[in-house]
């Protein structure tokens, strides 16, 4: 039997939407609250986390959910969960945390009863937090819901409250000299709404580094660069490569559809990897109207040299308008 693709939702269902978030939006912290977070060195931050949401070519309502725990410095893969699922609300620009955030969250509620050591101190998030039409992106969706620290890392200016993909701010772009050169991006209201970060000596394109939950700004995006060995943060760029690895190996199983399914079953489990990180398997991205995750097809952890950098180059080549929301 067809599944019929999610409908889209009424004036009354975006009404209690808009509600959902402005009750959400005042529970949020948009300060440091955790030691680790006022020290310099970030002495304490020990686990990082990253989520993703890859979708099934051809197919806007299956995706893949994934969760990933690296160790901190090291940025090491130490916890790693991956689950297809089937999206039941349609993409609505300004409202992305309500087709994937209730998966996300059950990523992390999985861990938090399985393997509650490996539990991230900080999630970095692929997509907008304060830095979003009504100041509540995916990143402080999931933040207050999950009670953790989280930043919204984007690849697009989210152009709200004034803020403009122009000349001006191609300008700025190209006054961004080595990594960790940031600006900040302030709307026409005057407020701050997130820092544009050169990642990686050798990026082109700036990151959009926002607060999304229990932390501020300035830690926000120090600790964003400190994350990246290629232009996007490690947290996410090992869970998008998983998610999508996950699809591969879930949907490219030969035998029959009841062999396909017990492998299948089997491969949802959790894993802990090795203390040293294990090979990092290869996103569909999101539906067609939100594409822009990083294709990466690497299965190995990345080492320096010539061919990461050309993948890196590549993944910012194939973005696409992913961050029209977020």
């Amino acid at each position: 039997m067809a599944h019929k693709a999610a409908q889209w939702p009424s004036e009354e269902t975006l009404l209690l939407w808009k509600r959902e978030q402005a009750r959400l939006k005042a529970l949020m912290v948009d300060r440091d609250t955790e030691a680790w977070q006022r020290d310099p060195t970030f002495s304490g931050l020990q686990r990082v986390g990253g989520v993703d949401v890859s979708f099934v070519n051809g197919d806007s309502d299956r995706a893949c959910a994934s969760l990933v725990v690296l160790s901190y410095p090291e940025l090491k893969v130490v916890y790693e969960d991956s689950h297809m699922v089937r999206l039941k609300a349609p993409y609505v620009s300004g409202f992305l945390a309500f087709r994937e955030v209730p998966f996300l969250v059950e990523l992390v509620q999985r861990l938090q009863e399985k393997e509650p050591g490996f539990m991230p101190q900080v999630l970095l998030v692929d997509g907008n937090g304060v830095l979003h039409q009504r100041g509540f992106g995916v990143a402080c969706h999931l933040g207050v819901l999950t009670d953790l620290p989280c930043i919204g890392v984007a690849k697009k200016l989210l152009q709200v409250d004034g803020l403009e993909n122009n000349s001006l701010h191609k300008e700025k772009i190209v006054l961004l000299q080595a990594g960790g050169d940031t600006f900040p991006l302030m709307g026409n209201s005057g407020t701050v709404l997130g820092m544009a970060l050169k990642s990686h000596d050798h990026s082109t394109n700036p990151l959009y580094v926002s607060v999304g939950h229990r932390i501020s700004l300035e830690v926000a995006v120090r600790l964003t660069h400190h994350c990246c060995r290629f232009r996007i943060p490690e947290p996410i760029r090992q869970a998008d490569i998983r998610s999508r690895d996950y699809i591969r190996r879930t949907l490219g199983h030969p035998g029959s559809p009841a062999q396909r399914q017990e492998r299948s079953q089997k491969e949802q489990r959790p894993k802990i990897c090795p203390k040293d990180g294990p090979g990092a398997p290869a996103h569909q991205g999101r539906p067609p109207e939100d594409h822009g995750r990083d294709s990466i097809t690497d299965l190995k952890d990345p080492q320096p040299g010539f061919q990461e950098q050309q993948k890196d180059q590549q993944l910012e080549r194939t973005e696409h308008h992913e961050d029209s929301d977020l």
